[in-house]
């Protein structure tokens, strides 16, 4: 099966939705779940970016002891501080209900920025999906590692979720080195997509993105810049943002990687090849949004 190339031209073809009124909630709502003491910022990168993609409202759901902070760094967002354990890590058995409800009347949830990858965190990943099989998900970091032993849970969730994973965490998920993944990413966003009936979002220098049924996109735009802290969970918060927006999983995964490709792009050309920060990705996302909807149509 040949890939295809995600350009403009692809994008072209899968519109996202506009919102036929003006209220916050005709743009979305999204809750993103994640973050531990040690990476607070992880859910803030992510959020932002979710807003920046056009979401209407926002919930963020982290730990505790960031919770005041996180209010103050995002006060366009409800900040839902969670019971945690003396590691500083989100405590699932108790966190449990109240994520739940957090994330009930919300149009898309993301799981897993910021969140150690551990029993605990797999945990509480596996409790919600199952609880909760009509949202839709999309899957970072943490919340990835671990789903393979959970794989018929996540394949019965009513719409498939959006994995992004790194090599590192793709390599985790399928038990395989990391060099294997490195060595053959297509071949393993593959495997991931039919094992966990999901759209991947293979991360790298050229990024991948896989259907659940084997069908591929190409990306190979970007800047070496984007290899940097906190880049990928920009990445999770776009695909977000344009899922809540009502995108289906894989044109929210094919427009997200496209934005945050882009906006990579544009900031090595005006601030270097390296050296910019994962907070500004998402800022350069409106322009580039309202230029291409501002491009004549063929």
């Amino acid at each position: 099966m040949t890939a295809t190339e995600l350009d403009a031209a692809c994008l072209a073809e899968r519109p996202l939705p506009t919102p036929d009124a003006g209220s916050k909630d005709d743009r979305g709502s999204v809750l993103v779940l994640g973050g531990c003491a040690e990476v607070p910022g992880a859910v803030f990168l992510a959020g932002v970016a979710a807003l920046r993609a056009g979401a209407g409202k926002l919930k963020i759901a982290s730990v505790r002891s960031v919770a005041v902070a996180m209010a103050l760094a995002v006060p366009e967002a409800m900040v839902i501080g969670l019971p945690e354990t003396d590691a500083g890590e989100i405590e699932a058995e108790t966190a449990a209900a109240c994520i739940a409800r957090a994330a009930e009347r919300c149009d898309a949830v993301l799981l897993g920025p910021g969140m150690n990858t551990c029993d605990v965190t797999t945990t509480l990943v596996r409790a919600l999906l199952a609880e909760q099989n009509a949202t839709a998900y999309v899957l970072d970091a943490g919340a990835i590692c671990g789903l393979a032993a959970h794989a018929e849970t996540v394949r019965a969730l009513e719409s498939p979720p959006v994995l992004t994973p790194h090599a590192g965490e793709m390599a985790q998920l399928l038990d395989w080195k990391r060099e294997a993944v490195e060595a053959e990413p297509l071949k393993a966003a593959l495997r991931a997509a039919e094992m966990l009936r999901a759209v991947v979002v293979m991360k790298g220098a050229e990024s991948w993105v896989v259907a659940p049924d084997g069908t591929h996109w190409h990306y190979g735009g970007g800047s070496v810049g984007l290899a940097t802290s906190g880049s990928g969970d920009a990445l999770a918060g776009l695909v977000t943002g344009i899922r809540a927006r009502g995108a289906d999983p894989l044109t929210a995964a094919l427009w997200g990687v496209f934005l945050h490709g882009e906006a990579g792009a544009r900031l090595a050309k005006s601030v270097g090849p390296v050296g910019f920060l994962a907070r500004e990705i998402s800022g350069e996302v409106p322009r580039i949004l309202r230029e291409f909807f501002a491009r004549p149509t063929p």
